[in-house]
């Protein structure tokens, strides 16, 4: 199935179906799915300049995103506005470095992390990983020559991202970014 390249479409896919909102867990086991479809994920193209994206359907009002990336291509430092998220890796490997704090979400421009907060790991097909609402990371493709492709699920669907810089231990708010940016 063909998709238009970033906007939103229907995976086809069966959403599992939950009473109540869907956790982290849930979250993950639906991304994980996703991921092991693999004629929905050839069906999303790659471009080797940026990130492509495809946004889906996720389990009881969840907003799910297939996401391509290539070699070298990152996020940059965000949370995700207060969701809780899960992603699994379809295809190549992404580096994931996170922040073991709760920041707080209000108040500040500039905070100096402590030492011993930080976390990365390197996940690669058939791989996953869920996390709660006040989660701060960074991504990227570390491979000179592959694509990864991913899929993520949040709940509930992301009402904004901050955007931050990090130099050493020194994390500056940069930006909000809103839903109708992402069209």
């Amino acid at each position: 199935m063909p998709f238009p390249v970033h906007t939103s479409a229907r995976s086809g896919a069966p959403s599992p179906s939950l009473s109540g909102p869907p956790s982290p867990k849930d979250l993950l086991r639906f991304a994980a799915a996703i991921a092991a479809d693999q004629a929905l994920i050839a069906a999303l193209p790659l471009d080797p300049q940026g990130r492509t994206w495809v946004r889906l359907p996720g389990p009881s009002g969840a907003e799910a995103w297939l996401i391509g990336w290539p070699p070298g291509a990152g996020t940059g430092w965000h949370d995700h506005g207060g969701s809780s998220g899960a992603f699994a890796m379809a295809a190549g490997t992404l580096t994931e470095q996170s922040l073991a704090a709760q920041l707080p979400t209000e108040g500040w421009k500039l905070l100096e992390l402590a030492d011993g907060v930080d976390r990365e790991r390197r996940l690669a097909g058939g791989q996953g990983r869920a996390f709660g609402p006040h989660h701060v990371h960074q991504m990227f493709n570390p491979s000179e020559g592959e694509h990864a492709v991913s899929v993520h699920a949040y709940h509930p669907p992301l009402p904004m991202m901050r955007r931050y810089s990090r130099t050493g231990r020194v994390l500056r708010l940069e930006q909000v970014e809103w839903p109708r940016e992402w069209a």
